[in-house]
């Protein structure tokens, strides 16, 4: 049969809108909507047969049950729903009614079609609804992550909207030790405060191991910009605790979850989060991420530089140091899980490698030592060797015990390539 002899099938089964005999054949004449498809389908057939084409209002369709008619009014519905919140792209779905469905499947049965020819109805409405709401807003659909997306239940009548995550990205430093990364909360309440009906006496009734973290001085300054309803710190990983963060600053990102606001100053917001944390970290470099700079965070390979302040427990001349930092200086190193992590990390070997180990020897019983090495490397076991777990370390080159008094990081760098690749920021740089 010819799509003029189909077209007629489908059409005499009326009353049978222009979108729905338009939607059978949406595989035909790209650039067309269906209602254009299917008008000029029935135009054509009337032609040919010499007769008037069939006029079918869209309020009096069997198969779509006049909801063909109701694309606009969709549209204005989501702009009201998204009113007040900021955003760029979009995405519509559709949860078809059933009996539409069902009326679909019918429809192509009563002409001798195959059941999926065509398109569904609900990507009809995805594409047409979505077209609307794109002219209304201004805003481009996007099929990957979008900002803001819809689902229209048809049947329940209702609009429902979810606002994704935004992102910002940056470098903090943490300028005060006993400051963790994220929030710790207290392990012995479980972050409740309570143990019963009594404070806990080891948070003081807080909920948390330590009472100020990186995140807490810097996430609820951009929640509070953004009008987001929770934020989350992605770190690249992350120091110790008693170790301060220097020099270049690690990367992070924050995620805003459901913001009202995406294009914010980030100078200004620059400026907001380091009055807020005052003076015990601080923030620069901050951009608009896309939402894969958090995988990138957590998954680009990465060297770090470390400054340690180390004791020793008996005297080490400065050749002595000299000798056993150009022993460690491009060494492979094993370490088995430190005791200190061993109840939440894997036990297991890790070989790390030392890119370069030099130091500054202050008298027999004191030294700077500044190592680059691979991520995951632990330094303070480099130092210690840990109850032999780190072979080799600085304490077994010297043969002498040695401990670290203070971990300063003072830089985080990309090993191939650098954090900030601009295919994972959203705008122009600053």
């Amino acid at each position: 049969m010819s799509i003029l002899e189909d077209a007629r099938e489908v059409a005499a089964q009326s009353p049978v809108c222009d979108p729905c005999l338009g939607r059978v054949f949406a595989d035909r004449s790209f650039g067309l909507t269906n209602a254009e498809r299917g008008r000029s389908l029935r135009v054509a057939a009337a032609l040919e047969d010499d007769e008037e084409p069939e006029e079918v209002a869209r309020e009096d369709c069997w198969v779509c049950e006049g909801e063909c008619a109701r694309f606009d009014e969709w549209a204005e519905r989501c702009v009201e729903a998204v009113e007040g919140v900021e955003f760029d792209t979009y995405q519509v779905g559709t949860r078809a009614p059933p009996l539409v469905e069902e009326n679909e499947v019918l429809l192509r049965e009563g002409a001798g079609l195959a059941e999926d020819a065509g398109e569904l109805f609900k990507s009809e409405y995805n594409r047409e609804v979505g077209k609307r709401f794109g002219r209304l807003t201004e805003t481009e659909v996007e099929f990957g992550r979008p900002d803001v997306q819809f689902l229209l239940d048809i049947d329940a009548d209702t609009v429902a909207v979810e606002i994704n995550s935004t992102f910002v990205y940056g470098r903090y430093r943490k300028l005060e030790r006993d400051i963790p990364q994220t929030e710790w909360p207290c392990n012995k309440c479980h972050g409740t405060g309570y143990l019963g009906k009594q404070p806990c006496d080891k948070c003081d009734g807080t909920g948390y191991m330590y009472q100020e973290s990186v995140e807490g001085l810097t996430a609820p300054v951009v929640m509070d910009v953004m009008d987001g309803t929770d934020a989350k710190f992605h770190g690249a990983g992350r120091e110790d605790v008693d170790a301060l963060m220097l020099g270049t600053g690690r990367p992070f990102v924050i995620e805003i979850m459901e913001p009202r606001r995406r294009d914010v100053d980030v100078e200004r917001l620059e400026g907001d989060i380091n009055a807020f944390a005052g003076g015990k970290a601080e923030v620069e470099g901050l951009r608009l991420a896309a939402y894969d700079m958090v995988e990138r965070v957590k998954q680009l390979n990465a060297s770090k530089r470390y400054r340690a302040e180390v004791e020793f427990g008996d005297d080490v001349t400065e050749e002595e140091l000299a000798d056993a930092l150009a022993e460690l200086d491009g060494a492979t190193i094993e370490q088995y899980t430190p005791n200190r992590v061993d109840h939440r990390r894997a036990a297991l070997t890790r070989t790390r490698e030392v890119f370069e180990a030099t130091g500054e020897w202050a008298d027999e019983r004191h030294a700077t030592v500044e190592v680059h090495g691979a991520g995951g490397l632990y330094i303070k076991e480099l130092v210690s060797g840990d109850e032999g777990r780190t072979e080799p370390s600085l304490a077994g080159l010297l043969g002498v015990d040695a401990v670290v008094t203070a971990l300063d990081v003072t830089g985080v760098y990309g090993v191939d390539e650098e954090f900030e690749n601009e295919s994972f920021f959203r705008g122009d740089p600053r």
